[in-house]
Parts: structure tokens; C-alpha cells; sequence
């Protein structure tokens, strides 16, 4: 497969949003349009109503014909600085709560599902269960690409751990190889989605002053954001899927929509996030086409 190619061909189909797969693909044509959710920091709690919030979400969430779910991170909050006993705590409540969405769910690694990975954490670094290994075990790989109806998903881990035990947006470097050769075996024009925890572009820190002083980490987007933007670049991705910021926002980059959505928990199940009411995304994908929706499910905070 010669790679330019791929670009000038997936060139030609940005502009008359046609996508038809290669014969003899591993990818079927993706002729059918399709519906899914995605469902994205949660911060599931007993505390706030934070329960009651996510499992009113679900339930609403439950009643829009969808072909599957993707989480799209911070499913808990939190499990960085906790006991081992609060973490399993918040996976158990979060596991059981999700059954009532009824759809196959694709999880999403978000910098709060981590455990142990805080300053003030307790857990210790020898402990299986440390920084990604109760995500694993709960929810399997962090990175991993699967396939629906002749479009390709991307799912990325963007959480990376600092000497000092805090997190930052990164895409490590084993990661972005693995990306590179995921899509390279890619038909030429096969259609593709990715997802990001952290975005990869946002300008959610335009909405503020600036910090009194310069930030500790780069915790609002991807680091590196630009290798693997670099590395998508040639393909046909329909658009990117963020989570984390908790808020409507969608920012095109050369054709490609980055789409980050609002979050289940609003501003941490206090109420809306700079104006962004609790919800969810749903996505529709149909004649080459990405688009989307949020969905708000009437939750009011709990006052006092």
C-alpha cells in the first residue's frame, strides 16, 4: 500500500464526502448509517447525588436507539488519592450503574480512573492494582482499535504520570507507533473515529484568565498533540471524540471536527459547567458524515 496515494485519494473524498471501501477490504462498506453514545466523565460518587445523576443519564440515555456506547473517561471520582477500599468502591458503583444503559460500552482510560496516581496518594507503586491496573482490570486494554459497520474507532490512552505523581495530557511513544501501524493497514479510504480523554486540540483555557502562575503539568490537552495529529493526517477520519474539559466545544482542524462534549456530571455534580448542563453526546454517522447532538437529562444539584 503506497502511502501517498492513501492521501491524495483520502484528499478527493474530503471533498465530495463519498466513502466507499476497497475491494476485498477487512472493512465492510460503510453504507449503513448508525447512531451511538458518547457518554463521557461521569465522576460517578455517592456523594452530591452523583449516583442517582449518572444512573438518571443512563436511563435517559437508555431510551435513544444507539448501536453502542463509548465512555469516554473519569468514569470515578476519584481513585488517585484514595484507599484501595474507596476505589473499588467507586468501579463496583460505576459497573453496576452502567448495566443500565443496556448497549455494549467501549471504555475510555480518563486521568481520575487512575489509582494511587496523586501526591496525596496512599497506594504504593509495587502495587498490581497501581496507576492503570484497576482500569485493566475492570475495562480492559487503555489503547485499542475496533471496528462497526465499515468505520474504524481509535481509542487512545491520554493520560500520562509525572515524576511527582500528578498527570498530564500525553500520548506516550509506544502508543503513537501503535497508532501509526493500526492505520496503516487501514483499506485506503476506510473511515475513521478517534477518541481522546484529554483533547488533542481545545480552546477550553481561552474561556479564563490566566493562572496566577504558570500550571504545574500541561493538563488540559494532549502534550504532543501535534505527533499525533501528524500521524492521522492522510487518513479519513471523520472526527475526533474529547472528553474532559466538560464542555460543548467543537474546533476544525483541516477538515477534521475535534468534538468535545459535556459531561454527565456538569461541574462535578454542583450544577452546570460554565454554562454546560449535565449531558451526553450522540453521534450519528451516515454518508461520510460525523455529526452530533447533546442530550441534557433534567438532573438539578443537590443544594446545602
Amino acid at each position: 500500500m503506497i502511502a501517498h496515494t492513501r492521501r491524495d485519494f483520502v484528499f478527493s473524498l474530503g471533498v465530495s464526502g463519498v466513502a466507499l471501501a476497497a475491494p476485498g477490504s477487512l472493512l465492510a462498506a460503510p453504507s449503513q448509517e448508525f447512531t451511538f453514545l458518547f457518554v463521557t466523565d461521569a465522576h460517578i460518587q455517592p456523594e452530591l447525588g452523583g449516583d442517582r445523576g449518572t444512573a438518571m443519564a443512563f436511563k435517559k440515555a437508555r431510551t435513544i436507539k444507539a448501536d453502542f456506547a463509548i465512555q469516554g473517561g473519569d468514569h470515578v471520582f476519584d481513585a488517585n488519592a484514595v484507599s484501595k477500599e474507596r476505589a473499588f468502591q467507586l468501579y463496583d458503583l460505576y459497573g453496576k450503574t452502567e448495566q443500565d444503559l443496556g448497549l455494549k460500552v467501549h471504555h475510555t482510560l480518563g486521568n481520575h480512573d487512575l489509582f494511587g496516581t496523586s501526591p496525596q496518594g496512599v497506594a504504593s507503586a509495587t502495587d498490581p492494582l497501581y496507576a492503570r491496573g484497576l482500569y485493566t482490570e475492570r475495562f480492559g486494554k487503555t489503547y485499542y482499535s475496533f471496528d462497526h459497520k465499515g468505520h474504524h474507532f481509535v481509542v487512545l490512552d491520554s493520560i500520562g504520570i509525572t515524576p511527582d505523581k500528578s498527570f498530564e495530557g500525553r500520548i506516550d511513544a509506544d502508543q503513537v507507533a501503535w497508532l501509526k501501524t493500526d492505520l496503516a493497514a487501514l483499506p485506503l479510504h476506510a473511515p475513521v473515529i478517534v477518541v481522546s480523554h484529554i483533547p488533542l486540540m481545545s480552546a477550553y483555557r481561552s474561556h479564563f484568565p490566566p493562572p496566577a502562575k504558570p500550571f504545574d503539568h500541561n493538563y488540559f490537552t494532549v502534550q504532543n498533540s501535534a505527533e499525533v495529529i501528524e500521524a492521522l493526517e492522510g487518513y479519513n477520519v471523520l472526527g475526533v471524540l474529547q472528553g474532559h474539559t466538560h464542555i460543548n466545544e467543537t474546533i476544525w482542524w483541516k477538515g477534521v471536527p475535534y468534538i468535545t462534549s459535556g459531561a454527565v456530571c456538569g461541574d462535578w455534580w454542583k450544577g452546570a459547567h460554565v454554562g454546560i448542563p449535565e449531558g451526553f453526546t450522540v453521534v450519528t454517522v451516515a454518508g461520510g458524515k460525523l455529526t452530533t447532538r447533546y442530550e441534557t437529562y433534567g438532573w438539578k444539584a443537590v443544594k446545602g
